[in-house]
């Protein structure tokens, strides 16, 4: 009798363990920079895999409308934490009375902005876009690096017509002619242009991180009040999303599906193809393959934060400790490609 009074006690005490376990997850909210395509697969491997859920936290996942509004959306404190372009957080930094928003992990070790063209467009080298027509949309990311690109390749920029085109037309009037080379995210923009009918080996991508630019690219945020008052939680996120980039740089075409269940529209080819383009060239560079996922060279930071200057006037110019707080990071070997 007294066994089974301990064995019910002890059922019991499961029942209800369970759900408390459950309540002991903190809740994230995570803004991305952009809709649900390939990139983004590593965040949700790392809810699929169990691994944020390993480090106690309950993760939810928005899509977002670009960098700008990813840093208002996290300094706001709607979201937590948020995924957005490091070099725009640089510029919410010079103004003081902006919170102290601080990206805590960088993701695209070389930024995604690239200036796209055709072969028959003759355009193999900077400046050869003298005497051409260059599409850019006026908010455009990439394009607001022009004039440091212009700088650091002694672009004569009178001999450049710049077409203000909006995004859903930029790579259809490349592909159509109208304009001769472009500026955008090189992996959309390529794989845009594929949708077009345009043969991947006809387009000719010029990624400014080849070409003079020293900048960073989406780095992972968080706001200030949630760094101060749940440590643990964002160096949890931190060790949870390498784990999910390793596992999406070790296996892509698994990753790839974690994507898929949450974009019934997407098509299955062109994500996974979107998400190893950027594997390729921003995820793994040979500064990650050499030191880890996450970590930035503070000398690099300072030397973009000084190229920005170019297109920006600082009025109270951020130092890079700033703009990345590395004290969430996990230890080197932990954060090596795999």
């Amino acid at each position: 009798m007294r066994t089974r009074t301990i064995l019910l006690s002890a059922l019991f005490a499961l029942a209800f363990a369970a759900p408390a376990a459950a309540q002991k997850l903190t809740p994230v909210r995570f803004a991305l920079d952009w809709r649900f395509e390939g990139p983004s697969a590593p965040f949700f491997v790392a809810i699929d895999k169990g691994y944020y859920k390993a480090e106690g936290l309950d993760v939810s996942i928005d899509p977002g409308a670009g960098s700008v509004e990813g840093i208002n959306r996290v300094a706001s404190g709607a979201y937590d934490m948020g995924f957005a372009d490091i070099n725009v957080l640089i510029k919410y930094r010079d103004n003081p009375n902006n919170l102290p928003v601080q990206a805590v992990m960088m993701v695209y070790d070389a930024p995604a902005f690239a200036i796209i063209s055709l072969k028959k467009n003759g355009i193999a080298k900077p400046k050869d876009l003298e005497g051409k027509i260059l599409g850019a949309p006026a908010p455009d990311g990439a394009y607001a690096q022009w004039p440091i690109f212009v700088q650091e390749n002694k672009i004569d920029a009178s001999k450049v017509k710049i077409e203000n085109v909006g995004f859903p037309v930029r790579e259809p009037m490349l592909a159509q002619g109208k304009v001769d080379a472009i500026t955008g995210f090189w992996f959309s923009s390529f794989m845009n242009l594929k949708a077009q009918g345009v043969p991947g080996s006809d387009i000719v991508v010029l990624m400014m991180s080849d070409y003079g630019l020293d900048l960073y690219g989406n780095a992972i945020l968080a706001n200030p009040d949630f760094m101060k008052h749940n440590p643990k939680a964002v160096a949890g996120f931190v060790r949870a999303t390498i784990k999910g980039i390793q596992e999406t740089i070790r296996d892509p075409n698994s990753a790839i599906d974690s994507v898929m269940k949450r974009n019934a529209i997407a098509k299955r080819d062109v994500e996974l193809e979107r998400l190893k383009l950027s594997i390729e060239k921003n995820y793994v560079t040979p500064a990650v393959r050499k030191n880890g996922i996450g970590a930035v060279d503070m000398k690099r930071l300072q030397r973009s934060i000084d190229q920005i200057g170019v297109t920006f006037k600082y009025t109270n110019k951020p130092k890079p400790g700033d703009v990345f707080n590395a004290s969430f990071l996990p230890p080197p070997q932990q954060r090596m490609v795999k």
